[in-house]
């Protein structure tokens, strides 16, 4: 019980010291002041020294176990106050050495013991020590830094649409996607900052190098000129003093620019320092066997020491053969599992690739490292099929991407809201692709996999639609409308208000895109409305009606109500009066669970919003009827009944000459600016729309009793 309690108390400390994390900050920036400017006793900057040296190695300690950059990302700042602390440090031991002559033990320490009294010995230890700092570690650093801050903002709008593209998709949630934006964001900015940072270092090694001269030469004129020292005397003492001065603060500062270098060039780690390290040189056994080779050959060589170069010799061996040891045991277990796989059930070639495998090897291990076998889980993510997505040339790409000003994601979003509102479904997110396969100003929609449209974009342009109010010729590509099959001819910028002078309607790119997208999900939404969805909508009912959803489902399932809202929405008819149309099964339903039936007791109960679609701007209904003819040959053709099951048996030619016939009565009505609006007996509404849905679209074949009481109905003429 000891152990919880003390781990207790340590968070609790640590809670503690980090709520006041920023007076200590405060302190250490008043501290670094009062040092440039009030002379410090030597105890204190014995402290200090130390404190110095502690924060580099604990910083470069910690660099070891971090796995991002950005888990260090306060580093640049703490390089910054590091180097201010230690400059300061300069300023006060330097004070000290150029009054006193002392400057406390730790320099003294450093003055004789480190370079054993000898000042010429340190100077040069010191030059060696701001050489390496300067021209290998800052320098190298400086450049990684650099590098990467530029491929991380070259690369931030590809991470952006892949965030996007992830949200849309559903496999993010908006929480996720808001980390991820965030993360990048953060990620330019520490390698931003990296950049700038590593010119502290730099300008630290130089300042070093500086003081330490001017220390030499203060040092020697004050030993000589006012203290009465002779040359050397001076020499031997305060150059001593300089030197520790300058070891004592170029260690933590080598320290800090290795640090600087293990944070920027641990770029693609996967794990800590060590492990990465350990994992790095003893993957393959070949190198370790040539390695100890040379080594036993340079330890046989005349004139150089052989125990040295045996021992790792040996050692590289040695190593060699364990690592070599372990691959051959995980050889054998992934062809033992490869021979296994027909016995569990699995694809039978597979099996046989892997004894074929073992047959060619000869029954040995091959050193060869082979791919580990694929689990049915990773097989079954490949069975998954999006509700909807667009694969994209990258041509395209500008228009979706919101960092190269791309709009289309906002498109989307508005799109999935007017379908909300006008069809009553819930477009599922729109994965976003892009395909290397297709032409570059190519896209392709897809429903459930299936290809449901495909059009061509030129995103400097625009398209233009003669609707038949131009009568001159423009100057552009021509193509078709994707939306609608319109003949259309893609133009120029500045040819824009020109073409809509002439009465051309013009669009942009985007647009043209979205209004595609809209009309694939019109024509599909049937697809897109699953029973998970429809779950969720009487679900939705249910919090405000719940004695409607409960009578519903007390008769029909969850799947009959699918078809019969499927059914609705194929033939445009919005479902957002969710309340009506279940109060109107759940009324039927007890009479038949035929989804025909209940089909067209759900559209009678939809009275008022289908006479509202149809009707024109006066509020009257123009339609064509069927005549009495058609109308009782489709019902003496009937077997049967909507409510228990139909099959229709007629003449394919006659059934083709009604055709022929609505379709040129609906044609008609399109000339003259009429919606085609059909009005049937509402005993063959159903059957006359199942007969003519593949060959005539954009129809509306409505029954007497959907239209709602009091709405005047003009006939413009008889389908004969």
């Amino acid at each position: 019980m000891a152990e919880p309690a003390a781990i207790s108390g340590a968070g609790g400390i640590r809670k503690k010291v980090q709520s006041y994390s920023d007076i200590g900050v405060a302190l250490l920036m008043v501290l670094i002041i009062i040092m440039m400017v009030v002379p410090l006793p030597t105890w204190l900057i014995d402290m200090l020294l130390a404190m110095n040296i502690t924060l580099g190695v604990v910083t470069l300690l910690v660099t070891f176990y971090v796995k991002r950059a950005l888990d260090l990302s306060i580093f640049p700042t703490l390089l910054l106050i590091s180097t201010l602390f230690r400059l300061s440090l300069n300023v006060s031991t330097t004070r000290l050495i150029l009054l006193y002559g002392n400057a406390g033990e730790l320099i003294n320490a450093f003055g004789n013991f480190v370079v054993g009294g000898n000042y010429v010995v340190g100077i040069i230890m010191f030059l060696i020590l701001v050489i390496i700092q300067m021209l290998v570690i800052t320098k190298g650093a400086e450049r990684v830094a650099e590098v990467a801050a530029r491929f991380t903002l070259d690369a931030m709008p590809g991470k952006q649409m892949s965030i996007d593209a992830d949200l849309n998709s559903g496999l993010i949630d908006e929480q996720g996607a808001k980390q991820r934006r965030q993360d990048i964001q953060r990620e330019a900015d520490f390698y931003g900052a990296m950049d700038g940072a590593s010119k502290f270092v730099k300008g630290d090694a130089i300042a070093g190098l500086i003081i330490t001269t001017i220390n030499i030469i203060g040092g020697l004129s004050i030993g000589i000129f006012m203290r009465g020292m002779d040359a050397a005397q001076a020499a031997g003492h305060y150059s001593l003093l300089t030197v520790g001065d300058g070891l004592v603060g170029q260690i933590p500062a080598l320290l800090m620019s290795t640090a600087m270098g293990v944070i920027v060039t641990r770029a693609a780690a996967s794990s800590e320092l060590g492990p990465d390290l350990v994992n790095s040189f003893t993957r393959y056994p070949r190198p370790l066997y040539i390695a100890s080779g040379m080594l036993m050959t340079l330890g046989l060589l005349p004139g150089l020491p052989t125990a040295p170069f045996l021992a790792l010799s040996l050692l590289m061996g040695f190593l060699g053969y364990t690592v070599g040891r372990e691959a051959n045991v995980q050889a054998i277990e992934a062809e033992q599992q490869a021979a296994d796989k027909p016995q569990l059930g699995q694809q039978g070639a597979g099996g046989q690739a892997g004894a074929q495998a073992g047959a060619s090897a000869g029954g040995a291990p091959s050193e060869t490292p082979k791919a580990e076998p694929v689990s049915p889980e990773d097989v079954m993510k490949l069975l998954t099929v999006e509700p909807m997505e667009a694969e994209i040339g990258y041509a395209i790409i500008p228009l979706i991407d919101p960092a190269q000003g791309g709009d289309m994601l906002d498109r989307i979003g508005t799109i999935r809201k007017q379908m909300a509102l006008e069809m009553g479904i819930v477009v599922p997110p729109i994965r976003i692709r892009d395909n290397i396969q297709i032409k570059p100003t190519e896209y392709i929609l897809r429903v459930k996999g299936a290809e449901a449209g495909r059009g061509e974009l030129l995103p400097d342009h625009y398209l233009a639609m003669n609707t038949g109010a131009a009568e001159e010729d423009l100057i552009g590509v021509p193509t078709k409308e994707p939306a609608f099959g319109l003949p259309a001819l893609w133009i120029s910028p500045d040819l824009r208000d020109k073409a809509e002078a002439m009465g051309y309607t013009v669009v942009d790119a985007p647009s043209v895109l979205a209004t595609h997208l809209s009309e694939v999900i019109r024509k599909n939404g049937a697809e897109l409305l699953t029973r998970q969805e429809v779950q969720k909508l009487t679900d939705m009912v249910k919090e405000t009606s719940p004695a409607v959803v409960n009578d519903l489902l007390a008769s029909l399932s969850l799947g009959e109500i699918q078809k019969v809202l499927q059914n609705l929405i194929r033939e445009q008819i919005p479902i957002r009066d969710l309340v009506t149309i279940f109060e109107a099964l759940a009324d039927y339903g007890k009479m038949s669970r035929s989804v025909d039936f209940l089909t067209e007791r759900a559209r009678e109960s939809l009275s008022r919003l289908i006479s509202l679609k149809i009707q024109g701007p006066d509020g009257i209904i123009t339609a064509a009827t069927l005549s009495p003819n058609w109308e009782q040959k489709i019902m003496s053709g009937v077997d049967g009944d909507l409510t228990r099951g139909w099959q229709l048996n007629l003449d394919p030619r006659e059934v083709q000459k009604m055709i022929n016939a609505i379709s040129r009565a609906m044609e008609e009505m399109i000339v003259k600016g009429l919606p085609p609006v059909l009005l049937v007996h509402p005993d063959v509404r159903l059957i006359v729309r199942r007969l003519i849905e593949g060959s005539i679209q954009n129809i509306f074949v409505v029954s007497y009793n959907e239209i709602v009481r009091g709405v005047q109905i003009k006939t413009v003429g008889m389908v004969e």
